[in-house]
């Protein structure tokens, strides 16, 4: 038929667009993912970077430009609280995009990450310092 790949013969990764690319061999050995694959773990890393600085720009707003009623102390929690997770995800981010080529390139399959469960608990938890300190304050 017109259109499809035949099936069957050859072993995986031969056929460059093939998806199924990248898989190391039953021996261990590396192979290079494919494009698409590796296009697609470095979104995902900028797009933790691109948190982290919006984390950055929150904790910066807090400290410095937004007109709060709030005490120093509670004002340089939630700045601080913001920095930190931003760090933390600052740091995170280059590790994981590692461990997945690294997976990706011997064709193991990828573990959970702790990082959207990390940056979920932070922010809600700094919602929560807002709308405390906002109504309560």
């Amino acid at each position: 038929m017109a259109g499809t790949r035949p099936s069957g013969g050859g072993r995986q990764g031969e056929d460059p667009g093939d998806p199924g690319r990248g898989h190391g061999d039953r021996a261990g050995r590396e192979s290079e993912p494919d494009y698409r694959f590796t296009l697609a773990n470095e979104r995902t890393f900028l797009a933790w970077i691109r948190t982290a600085l919006a984390l950055v720009a929150g904790a910066v707003a807090v400290l410095h430009l937004v007109p709060l009623d709030w005490s120093g102390p509670a004002r340089l929690t939630v700045g601080l609280a913001l920095t930190v997770l931003a760090v933390v995800i600052t740091a995170y981010a280059p590790m994981r995009w590692l461990q997945v080529q690294r997976l990706m390139r011997r064709g193991a399959p990828l573990p959970l990450s702790a990082l959207p469960v990390v940056t979920t608990v932070g922010v809600a938890l700094v919602c929560g310092a807002v709308l405390v300190g906002n109504f309560w304050g």
